[in-house]
């Protein structure tokens, strides 16, 4: 029987979130833009929507602007907030890496520590004189590391900075009205929190957001294209439930997180490395002597899906640019697993997968 602990890559659709969504698939199919009846249903499932992530998120619903993704929500955040340059973690997820070198304004680039944190110090060593926009994740997606972002919001506030957080990993296990108190715009994707693939949400508070794309007058002006009715429906009830759980899911999940790091910890010794610190419960990040694309690969005929890194940059022989980042060599940054634990994993499912992972390593070789 597989395993499934890539639950930072995407998580399954949950059949409540189903549920919500099939009546916009079905009789309520309509355009949110149409002015008749079909249209109007949809247009209010929209806006409820809207309202229901504001809520959740503790902002106004004006606040919130639908995406299709979190990585598109990241582009818009990015690459159109706040005038001058952008100052980025080297940590951050591609999508945030990728805007910040397409910004009109430049990037910089603030470094983390071994550990995988970036402090406000060295956000403030990183800053321009133009910096118009501060960018650090919540939760680091390969590692797990939290970031402390009410520290460097606090920097960008004495300095007339915008913050930005990339929130996609957090929405499970971070309380979203805190780190919304803190930040001036963050991201959000549906599919990190059980809900559809398709769905997404750039909040920005108080701020001048420039149009993202042409052709309509959808999401005010700012973003056109016909908005995913459904998708967007599932994902305010995802985000909403993820919210009201997130403590509850981050205790079982740091619980077999932590049951699956003990035996792999102690079967295979010096042979693996936990990385970061002060991670989020639901990430396991491993560096093994023999790691890599060749044990991935094992792990996959034993049954076990995890990832090298980021899901959408699996298929790339490049070396981690997180693990870089943390001081790692190209060698090491090449031969990370990261494990992810989500509300379905079992502790018999994290058992058998620490010991499949040691088997896999040929401990009893």
């Amino acid at each position: 029987m597989e395993i499934y602990l890539d639950y930072a890559a995407t998580t399954p659709l949950d059949e409540e979130v189903l549920q919500e969504m099939l009546p916009l698939l079905k009789e309520n199919f309509g355009n949110a833009a149409s002015l008749h009846g079909y249209g109007r249903r949809a247009a209010y499932a929209v806006e409820t929507a809207r309202e229901r992530v504001a809520e959740t998120a503790g902002v106004k619903p004006s606040e919130v602007f639908f995406t299709s993704c979190g990585t598109e929500a990241d582009n818009w955040g990015v690459r159109l907030l706040g005038e001058g340059s952008v100052c980025v973690s080297n940590i951050e997820h591609a999508a945030v890496l990728s805007a910040a070198e397409r910004r009109a304004g430049g990037v910089s680039y603030a470094a983390c520590n071994r550990e995988g944190a970036v402090t406000a110090d060295a956000v403030e060593r990183a800053l321009l004189p133009d910096t118009g926009l501060v960018a650090v994740m919540a939760v680091n997606n390969e590692t797990g590391c939290l970031q402390p972002l009410a520290e460097i919001s606090a920097l960008c506030k004495r300095k007339g900075i915008l913050m930005f957080s990339d929130c996609v990993q957090a929405a499970s296990v971070l309380g979203l009205k805190e780190i919304c108190s803190v930040c001036d715009a963050i991201s959000l994707s549906a599919h990190k929190v059980y809900g559809p693939k398709g769905a997404g949400a750039l909040i920005v508070k108080n701020g001048t957001l420039k149009p993202l794309i042409a052709g309509g007058e959808q999401e005010r002006g700012l973003r056109g294209g016909t908005v995913n009715a459904a998708a967007v429906a599932g994902f305010a009830f995802a985000l909403e439930r993820a919210q009201k759980g997130r403590e509850e899911y981050a205790r079982h999940t740091a619980r077999v997180r932590d049951l699956f790091e003990s035996i792999v910890l102690s079967g295979l010794g010096e042979r693996v490395r936990a990385d970061g610190e002060n991670r989020a419960p639901n990430i396991s990040h491993l560096t093994f002597a023999n790691g890599g694309i060749a044990l991935l690969s094992r792990l996959d005929l034993a049954g076990i899906a995890a990832s090298g890194g980021a899901a959408c940059s699996v298929h790339s022989a490049r070396p981690s640019h997180v693990m870089l980042a943390m001081g790692r060599t190209e060698e090491e940054a090449r031969a990370g697993v990261r494990f992810s634990f989500g509300k379905h994993t079992t502790e018999e499912q994290a058992e058998r997968a620490a010991r499949a992972v040691i088997s896999c390593c040929g401990a009893n070789e």
